[in-house]
């Protein structure tokens, strides 16, 4: 089965000390040991640089960027399919965000069902299961 991963983690793991830190490192070990099937999609690494630009971390998030796309062997393109999914999805679930609506829709289009997040907004979406590192 092939896991999703979320922003989130790689971030937790560059970030300051928090209890999700360890977790989260010991999970990206994982995957880059290739103990567990892993994907993302290229959203993922804008939310990455998006994400440091805006604490002004441009360099850091270069690091964190190039580090998450070594490690995770399958990074998807978004097509207009998966814009149009998400689209249908943030008009059925309101109160998720754009960006987790476009990671969903991504996944429920390739077949994948499990996302690795600690965002909470993904256990309101049929077909999708939210875990934990």
């Amino acid at each position: 089965m092939t896991l999703f991963v979320d922003a989130n983690i790689p971030m937790y793991v560059a970030g300051r000390p928090h209890p999700f830190k360890e977790p989260s490192t010991a999970f990206l070990r994982n995957v880059a040991e290739r103990k567990v099937d892993a994907a993302s999609d290229v959203e993922v690494l804008q939310e990455i640089l998006y994400r440091y630009h805006h604490l002004n971390e441009v360099k850091k998030g270069f690091q964190v960027f190039e580090t998450f796309a070594r490690t995770i062997p399958v990074i998807y393109p978004v097509f207009l399919g998966d814009m149009l999914k998400a689209k249908e999805l943030l008009h059925k679930h309101v109160d998720i965000r754009p960006r987790d609506a476009l990671h969903a829709a991504l996944m429920l289009n390739r077949g994948l069902d499990t996302i690795v997040s600690y965002d909470l907004h993904f256990d309101q979406i049929p077909g999708i299961k939210r875990v934990e590192p």
